[in-house]
């Protein structure tokens, strides 16, 4: 009976909420099919393909990459959400960003570059092909 429940839960990882506490301190790199919060502190990378939430407390030291986030915390590395990026005002956020769409709260910090929307696939082919063109001797 106890391995069927097992089973049971192992279906529902992409609807899964992992949070990570104030005061919890994590060195490695977490991936998750669900929804990811973290108050506490992560020395890693996280990939998750549900929402990401920092809280104001949490500090993520790596990389990021979420469907959807929210950021109240601060994050020291590249960030990259397919949807939609939200920092709150108490956000601090140093490295790249690559997004779909860009909500930036009054107060929040940012210092990186950013590339947003459709068209940053466009401009990475438009790089590549300008970049092959001009290696011709």
């Amino acid at each position: 009976m106890l391995g069927k429940s097992l089973n049971k839960n192992q279906n529902l990882d992409a609807s899964s909420v992992n949070l990570i506490g104030n005061g919890t301190k994590i060195i490695g790199d977490i991936n998750s099919a669900g929804d990811v919060r973290i108050d506490g502190t992560l020395t890693g990378n996280i990939v998750t393909t549900g929402k990401f939430v920092l809280g104001t407390n949490g500090v993520v030291d790596g990389n990021v990459t979420s469907g959807n986030a929210d950021i109240s915390g601060e994050i020291k590395g590249k960030v990259n959400v397919s949807e939609m990026l939200s920092l709150k005002a108490s956000a601090k956020v140093s490295g790249d960003i690559i997004t779909g769409k860009l909500a930036i709260e009054p107060g929040a910090v940012f210092s990186g570059t950013c590339n947003m929307g459709a068209k940053v696939k466009n401009i990475h082919q438009n790089m590549e092909a300008s970049n092959a063109n001009s290696k011709t001797a």
